[in-house]
C-alpha cells in the first residue's frame, strides 16, 4: 500500500512538472507538491524542532523588573548603572510585626538582621534606647517605627530585588515572624509576582485549552478535528517558546501571555486549510490531490491573514520602552511559526487524521446564519449611525484614562497578598517610599547641608548619610569599612531617603522632583536620584511618547498589507473603520467605569486588537467582492455574511474566551488588564464587523467593485505609451531637422549643437 501511495505521488509530481513546463502551474501549487512529496522528511524536522524547544525553553530567562526596559539614556537608568558599579543596588522591603512590645520587636529585629542575605534593618533602636522602657521614651520620637503594639522596619538586602539569595532571605524571615509579619516592598513584590505568575499561567493555559476545545467541537464538523487543531497549534507554540533562547531573556508579560495569544490569534490558519481540503475532497479528488489543491487555494488567505497580525505585532518593536520590542518580536515570531507549521506540518497531519475525521463526522451545530444576515442588512444604516454617534466621544474618552506605569502597579495590585499587607501597614504607619541619592564625594560640609535641607522637607520620613550618621568630631576612619562602604566610596557618596508617599502618585513624583532639584543645586554634575519613583517617572515619559508612534505604525502597516492584498486604495480604509471604532470603544470603557489602567496594557492591546481582528473585516470584504461578481448588492451582502459568520464567530469566540480567562484568573494587574482589554476588544470588533462593515460595503459598493487599482494601472500605462509616442515623434522631428541642417552651409559647430539635442 505504501508503494502504491508513493507511485501515485510520484506520478502526480511528474504531471506537475509537465504542467510547470507548459507554464500552467502556480508557485503555490509547486510548493504544495513539494510539501506532499517531502512530508515524511518535514515531519522529522518538526519532531526534532519540538525536542530542541522542550530543552531550550528551560534555559530562557524571565525578567520581572520593568526598569530593565528603560532606554540607556534615561537618567534613572544611568544612575542605577553608576550606583551598581560603586555600591551595588540592594533589594529593599518593609516589614510590620504586629502585637509585640518594644523589647520583643528588638529581639525580632536582631534575629532578622542575622538572616543570610539581609544587609541591615532600619528601626528606632538606632536613635532610641529601647531597653529603657516605654515609660522613659518619648512616643513622638518612635511613632514612625512603633505604636499601638506594632513595629515597622525598613530592610535592605545584600543583593538585588530579584536575586535568589534575596528570595531565600524573605522566606526565612517569614518563618521567623510567622503570622505576626506583614511584608511589602520591591523585593517582596518581585518574589510574589514570580510565584503567582508561574502558578496562574499553568491554570490559565489549561482552562484556555479546555474552553477553546469546546468551541472547536461546536464549530467543526468532526469530533477529531479539535484534536488536530490543538496538536498543530501546540507544535507552533512549543517552537516559538523554544526559540526564545536566541533572545536570551524575555519579560514575564511576554513569557506568559504569548502562548495564549498565539493560540487564539492563529487558529484561523488551520481552519482555512482544513476547510479548503474538505471542499476539494468533496469534488471526488484523491487525498493527495485534494491537499495540493487546498494549499494552492488557501495559501493566499493564510498569508494575508498572518501578515496583518505580524505587522500589528511588529509595530510594538518600535517602542523605546523595550518591553514592546520584547513582546512584539516574540508574538510576531509566534505568528510566523504558526504559519510555517500550518503550511508544512499540518498537511501531513490532515492526511493522518483524514480517516478519523471521516469516521467521527457529525452534523454541523452552527446555523446557516441566513436570518441573522438578513436582519443585519435591514438595520445596516442604523448600525452605522450608532457607530458614528459613539465613536467620537469614545475617542475623546479613551484619551482621558488614568494610568499606572511602574513596578508597583504590576506586583502589588489589588487581589495580591502584597497589596493586602500594604493596606494594613499603611493604615498603621502611613507610606514609606525609599529613594537613593548619589553624588560626588567632595565635601562633608556640603553633604551635611544638603542632608539637613532634604530632612526638613515635610514629607520626608528619614535621611541616612555619612554626614548625619557620623557623630560630630569623629573621623570617618574610626568606623569599620563595612559601614562606611555602604555610604561612601573614594569617588561617590550615597544617601538613603525615605518619604511618606506611595511609590507611584502625583505626590511621589512631586517629591522626587523637589529632592532632585536640591541634589542638582548642591551637586550640579554627576549626581543621580534613583529608586522606584524616579524609575517610574522615566517609564511614564518613555512609554507615553511610544503610544502615538506605535499606533501610527500599526495602522500604516495594516493599511499597506490590505491595500496590496485587494489592490485597492479605498478598501483598506473601509475595512479598518469598524476595527478602529472598536478600539476606541474598548479603551473608553475603563474611563467610563472609573478604573485605573496599566498603561503598558493600553499601548500593547491597541496593536494586538488591530492586527488580530482586522482579519474579520478582510474576510467579510473578500467574500462580498466575490459574491458581488454574480449577485446584486443586497444578496451579495447577505451571502457574504453567511459565508463569513462561522469563521468570525469561531475565531472571535476563541480570542474573547482567551482574554477573559486571563482576566478572571490572573491576580497580576498588568496581565489581568491585558486579558480584559483583549477579550473586550475582540468582542467589540466582532460586533462592529458584522453590523457596521456590511453597511459600509453596500454604501461604497461602486468604489469597491470598480477596482480603482486596475484603472490606475491602465491610466499609467496609457500615459506611458502616449509619452513614448510623443518622445518618438519629437525625436523624429529633431532628426529631420538635423538632416536638413547638414545639407546647408552652416558652420560645423552649429550642426554639432543640433545633433547633441538628438
Amino acid at each position: 500500500m505504501g508503494q502504491r501511495l508513493f507511485d501515485r505521488i510520484k506520478n502526480r509530481l511528474h504531471r506537475v512538472k509537465g504542467q510547470e513546463a507548459a507554464g500552467t502551474v502556480s508557485p503555490a501549487a509547486r510548493l504544495a507538491g513539494f510539501i506532499i512529496h517531502k512530508k515524511g522528511w518535514i515531519e522529522s524536522v518538526f519532531v526534532a524542532g519540538c525536542i530542541f524547544s522542550l530543552i531550550a525553553m528551560l534555559f530562557v530567562n524571565v525578567n520581572y523588573d520593568l526598569t530593565e526596559y528603560l532606554p540607556a539614556t534615561a537618567q534613572s537608568c544611568i544612575g542605577l548603572d553608576q550606583m551598581e558599579a560603586e555600591f551595588g543596588y540592594p533589594g529593599t522591603a518593609r516589614l510590620m510585626i504586629k502585637d509585640v512590645s518594644l523589647y520583643e520587636a528588638k529581639q525580632y529585629k536582631d534575629k532578622l538582621e542575622a538572616v543570610d542575605g539581609v544587609d541591615q534593618i532600619l528601626w528606632c533602636d538606632s536613635t532610641v534606647n529601647v531597653y529603657a522602657g516605654e515609660d522613659f521614651i518619648n512616643q513622638k520620637d518612635i511613632e514612625d517605627y512603633y505604636k499601638d503594639g506594632c513595629a515597622v522596619m525598613d530592610i535592605t538586602f545584600d543583593e538585588g530585588d530579584t536575586a535568589k539569595k534575596t528570595s531565600q532571605a524573605i522566606d526565612e524571615m517569614k518563618a521567623i515572624t510567622g503570622g505576626k509579619g506583614y511584608y511589602v516592598g520591591m523585593a517582596v513584590q518581585n518574589k510574589s509576582l514570580t510565584e503567582n505568575v508561574e502558578s496562574e499561567m499553568n491554570l490559565i493555559l489549561t482552562v484556555a485549552v479546555i474552553m477553546i476545545f469546546a468551541v472547536l467541537c461546536l464549530t467543526t464538523s468532526a469530533w477529531s478535528e479539535p484534536f488536530l487543531f490543538l496538536l498543530v497549534m501546540g507544535v507552533a507554540i512549543l517552537l516559538n517558546r523554544g526559540t526564545n533562547i536566541f533572545i536570551g531573556t524575555v519579560s514575564f508579560l511576554t513569557n506568559n501571555v504569548a502562548m495564549v495569544l498565539q493560540l487564539a490569534t492563529s487558529m484561523d490558519y488551520s481552519i482555512f486549510l482544513l476547510d479548503a481540503f474538505s471542499r476539494e475532497k468533496q469534488k471526488g479528488l484523491s487525498e493527495e490531490q485534494a491537499m495540493i489543491n487546498a494549499i494552492d487555494a488557501a495559501i493566499n488567505s493564510i498569508f494575508a491573514s498572518s501578515l496583518t497580525t505580524v505587522v500589528g505585532f511588529l509595530a510594538l518593536v518600535s517602542m523605546k520602552f523595550t518591553i514592546g520590542f520584547d513582546m512584539g518580536l516574540v508574538l510576531a515570531k509566534g505568528i510566523v511559526f504558526s504559519l510555517i507549521t500550518v503550511l508544512f506540518f499540518m498537511p501531513a497531519m490532515i492526511l493522518k487524521f483524514s480517516r478519523w475525521n471521516d469516521k467521527t463526522r457529525h452534523r454541523p451545530f452552527l446555523p446557516s446564519f441566513r436570518k441573522f444576515s438578513e436582519w443585519v442588512y435591514r438595520v445596516r444604516y442604523a448600525s452605522l449611525i450608532i457607530m458614528l454617534i459613539l465613536a467620537p466621544p469614545a475617542y475623546v474618552a479613551q484619551g482621558m484614562n488614568d494610568f499606572l506605569y511602574g513596578n508597583s502597579a504590576v506586583g502589588a495590585s489589588e487581589g495580591t497578598q502584597v497589596y493586602a499587607d500594604d493596606q494594613i501597614i499603611s493604615r498603621e504607619f502611613g507610606r514609606s517610599n525609599m529613594m537613593l541619592a548619589m553624588y560626588p564625594n567632595t565635601s562633608a560640609v556640603t553633604e551635611k547641608e544638603m542632608s539637613d535641607e532634604i530632612e526638613d522637607l515635610p514629607y520626608v520620613k528619614s535621611v541616612t548619610s555619612m554626614s548625619n550618621t557620623l557623630p560630630e568630631g569623629i573621623p570617618e576612619e574610626f568606623l569599620p569599612y563595612s559601614v562606611t562602604s555602604e555610604l561612601h566610596t573614594k569617588d561617590y557618596c550615597r544617601m538613603l531617603i525615605y518619604i511618606r508617599t506611595k511609590t507611584e502618585s502625583d505626590q511621589a513624583f512631586k517629591g522626587a522632583d523637589e529632592i532632585r532639584d536640591i541634589l542638582e543645586r548642591y551637586y550640579p554634575e554627576n549626581s543621580y536620584l534613583v529608586g522606584e519613583t524616579p524609575s517610574t517617572q522615566d517609564i511614564k515619559t518613555t512609554i507615553t511618547a511610544d503610544n502615538s508612534r506605535v499606533n501610527l505604525l500599526s495602522m500604516l502597516g495594516v493599511f499597506l498589507v490590505v491595500m496590496f492584498s485587494f489592490r485597492s486604495f479605498a478598501i483598506p480604509m473601509i475595512v479598518m473603520v469598524p476595527i478602529e471604532a472598536a478600539i476606541f470603544l474598548n479603551m473608553a470603557m475603563p474611563y467610563l467605569a472609573g478604573d485605573t489602567m496599566v498603561f503598558m496594557g493600553y499601548i500593547i492591546v491597541s496593536s494586538i486588537q488591530l492586527g488580530a481582528t482586522v482579519d474579520y473585516s478582510i474576510l467579510l470584504t473578500n467574500n462580498y467582492v466575490s459574491c458581488r461578481k454574480s449577485l446584486e448588492k443586497k444578496e451579495a451582502c447577505i451571502q457574504a455574511l453567511m459565508l463569513s459568520c462561522p469563521s468570525i464567530f469561531t475565531s472571535g469566540t476563541i480570542i474573547i474566551l482567551a482574554g477573559y480567562i486571563i482576566h478572571f484568573i490572573s491576580t497580576t494587574a498588568a496581565i489581568g488588564d491585558l486579558g480584559h482589554l483583549i477579550g473586550r476588544g475582540a468582542l467589540f470588533s466582532v460586533i462592529l464587523v458584522l453590523t457596521v462593515l456590511p453597511a459600509l460595503l453596500v454604501l461604497f459598493d461602486r468604489i469597491i467593485t470598480s477596482n480603482e487599482w486596475d484603472r490606475l494601472q491602465k491610466y499609467l500605462k496609457r500615459r506611458h505609451e502616449k509619452r513614448k509616442a510623443l518622445i518618438k515623434a519629437g525625436i523624429g522631428t529633431i532628426v529631420n531637422k538635423a538632416s536638413a541642417l547638414k545639407r546647408t552651409d552652416l558652420e560645423p559647430a552649429e550642426v554639432e549643437s543640433d545633433e547633441n539635442e538628438i
